[in-house]
């Protein structure tokens, strides 16, 4: 006991600390029982978040985060405490990033309240834990943008199969009256899991006592056209024609869009200007063109000056799945209150801070003069695993790569010359491209003994930078000092 108070040299004297982290008196195995209420210099939020603030120290690492003994999450400590647990054996690493220690004896357990604000959206996500004095932690995540085309690759694949080898069997495309209730398209049910594993990460690390969620309803009727009201809503601008396509000519006089008619041809194409697999076959993303002009597009001898449409891809999902967010994180017993765009952009003028999506997540949060996190975590969602046994534009090559080439896989976190970057791209040979997650190159063929395994691939990959900045940093690094 008397090497545990010894250690606290540095805390400071305004703090109330009268005991070390472990005492005689714990006597429940999990740590409650009658010391259940003791201030310790390892579980007191205002002793960990500023005893190297008041001995006029900067920090190198962010807060190291902490769990007790049952694994359920205590307030943040400082690196320099963690570091001394670690060597003394009083905690155990199981987290990298980010990094979060285990306490191996029990504690008292003093927690502040914390509220998550979460910036939810279509492709980016922020988020922000904030306490009463000072933001815990920071991070926006990138979502995966891919899961319509290779559901669209997987359904032409599976049809072409049934129509070569299972010919006799009954088509499958109408069999929708199974579908549950609460059921979502593959790619929103994905953004939706992927906004709940970030909720949950982050719940695993620190007591949040509150999370708020900005969502919202768009109506894209009336973002197309401001003043529509009554009828207009049922009666919209394809009244009266038979389909899509004999609109989209009666738009468009009937006249192709590219030569406007020079070419004095009779025979009109109606043409998606984004593939119909990802733009669908909305009227703004139809556009007439003649047959020459037409055949030369698709031959790459003429570029069309049509501007493409971003659609109401976003709009659409944020409406579908606001209330079933809601609804599947109050299920996990937590309290947690809405909040809208309008209020988010009213509060981050009032504070004078740029667009973006982690000062979004702050201000959500109830962010207003707390000090803020000196770093933040970039996480991007990649695909897991790649099962195609052929690659190619026209699925000709074998894909034969192995998962792993010399005990190394795609997107494993590796130190390189003490910098963090990722693998996206091997050789046989031991030789392997290395890029941050922005797509910033660091070696195009590094060699297998410069580099130094730190965490394996998994579908979230998280590099830390510099607070509300897009440069990666190399903050992490010093972690490695811990092991």
């Amino acid at each position: 006991m008397q090497k545990l108070r010894e250690r606290n040299t540095y805390t400071p004297t305004d703090i109330p600390h009268v005991r070390g982290n472990c005492d005689s008196r714990l006597i429940s195995p999990e740590g409650r029982g009658r010391a259940a209420n003791l201030k310790t210099s390892f579980n007191n939020p205002d002793a960990a978040l500023t005893a190297r603030e008041q001995a006029g120290q900067a920090l190198r690492v962010p807060a190291i985060y902490v769990l007790n003994k049952r694994g359920k999450p205590l307030m943040p400590t400082t690196a320099n405490k963690a570091r001394r647990l670690l060597k003394k054996g009083l905690a155990k690493v199981v987290r990298r990033t980010p990094f979060t220690i285990q306490l191996l004896c029990p504690t008292g357990e003093a927690l502040l309240p914390v509220q998550l604000g979460v910036d939810s959206g279509y492709s980016h996500v922020g988020l922000s834990a904030v306490s009463e004095k000072r933001e815990l932690y920071s991070e926006e995540v990138h979502l995966r943008d891919d899961i319509v085309k290779l559901n669209a690759e997987r359904k032409q694949y599976r049809r072409g199969r049934r129509y070569r080898k299972t010919w006799y069997r009954k088509a499958r495309f109408l069999n929708r009256g199974n579908k549950k209730t609460g059921w979502l398209a593959p790619s929103l049910q994905n953004k939706l899991n992927a906004h709940l594993k970030t909720v949950e990460k982050v719940r695993k690390i620190l007591p949040i006592s509150q999370i708020t969620v900005e969502i919202a309803s768009f109506d894209i009727q009336k973002i197309q056209k401001m003043d529509i009201e009554g009828t207009d809503y049922s009666q919209g601008v394809q009244l009266g024609f038979e389909n899509v396509r004999a609109y989209v000519l009666h738009r468009d006089g009937h006249t192709c869009q590219h030569c406007k008619g020079r070419s004095k041809e009779l025979t009109l194409h109606v043409h998606h200007i984004k593939s119909r697999q990802t733009g669908g076959n909305r009227p703004d993303n139809l556009v007439t063109l003649c047959t020459s002009c037409h055949r030369n597009h698709h031959e790459g001898n003429i570029t069309l000056k049509i501007k493409k449409s971003n659609g109401f891809k976003a709009e659409t999902f944020m409406t579908t799945i606001r209330r079933t967010l809601m609804d599947q994180v109050r299920d996990k017993g937590i309290f947690i209150a809405p909040t809208y765009g309008y209020i988010t952009q009213q509060n981050r003028r009032n504070l004078e801070l740029p667009k973006s999506h982690v000062h979004d997540a702050f201000v959500i949060a109830g962010g207003k003069e707390q000090k803020r996190s000196p770093t933040t975590y970039f996480t991007k969602q990649v695909r897991k695993c790649n099962r195609k046994l052929f690659k190619g534009d026209r699925s000709h090559l074998p894909n034969t790569a192995p998962r792993f080439i010399q005990g190394f896989q795609r997107f494993d976190k590796v130190l390189w010359k003490r910098q963090e970057c990722f693998v996206f791209g091997r050789r046989m040979i031991g030789y392997f491209d290395l890029r941050l997650l922005d797509g910033t190159k660091i070696h195009a063929s590094a060699k297998i003994k410069d580099l130094k395994i730190l965490e394996s691939a998994k579908s979230f990959l998280t590099e830390v930078r510099r607070a509300h900045s897009s440069d990666s940093t190399r903050l992490s690094v010093s972690c490695v000092n811990f092991l």
